[in-house]
């Protein structure tokens, strides 16, 4: 049995940090994975969202390496579209109840195997992306059926920063993860 990795978050299976250096498309749910899952609507009909500046310069971190990062979300809404594009984020699939489909599609496009490519997930829906992957991630407030078939769980929860560690993750996997100043998120 080999040891395990220490990453800033705690001890990872080795075989799981050598799965993370080929990652090269992180595929992320949005409610949930980039907010708390909860959905604020107001009396005019708007909808809010809260997001995490962490995750965001996370997936900053993670795209100036070269790594895509993409979302893939079962509802329309324009502050997902929004927030996804003042990230940079270039691959925004909403609408999509089949998300296995529509990954099965990007991966495609990008010309990439599923060993490349890892996917964060919390509910049922998700996991027709975990099964296109190499390495499937959900949150500890995920579906507890949907925990089962991850490869990992994160320390942090949905919209507090999960995100972020799994971009940590793959930085330090990768021989990224650096500390640098000055970036917007």
């Amino acid at each position: 049995m080999t040891s395990p990795v220490s990453t800033l978050y705690g001890h990872i299976d080795n075989s799981l940090f050598e799965r993370c250096k080929a990652i090269c498309l992180l595929v992320c749910d949005v409610d949930g994975i980039f907010s708390d899952g909860r959905i604020y609507l107001g009396n005019a009909g708007e909808e809010l969202k809260a997001f995490h500046t962490r995750d965001g310069y996370g997936v900053k971190a993670l795209m100036n390496i070269g790594v895509e990062v993409a979302v893939i979300t079962g509802r329309k809404s324009r502050i997902v579209e929004d927030r996804m594009r003042a990230l940079g984020i270039r691959h925004i699939i909403q609408g999509e109840e089949n998300k296995g489909f529509a990954l099965q599609n990007l991966m495609t496009e990008l010309e990439l195997t599923s060993e490349q490519v890892a996917a964060m997930g919390d509910d049922m829906p998700d996991l027709s992306m975990f099964e296109l992957c190499a390495l499937s991630i959900s949150v500890p407030d995920g579906h507890p059926f949907v925990k089962q078939q991850a490869d990992y769980i994160t320390q942090c929860s949905g919209g507090f920063g999960a995100v972020r560690e799994v971009c940590d993750l793959l930085l330090q996997a990768q021989d990224k993860l650096t500390i640098s100043h000055g970036s917007s998120i």
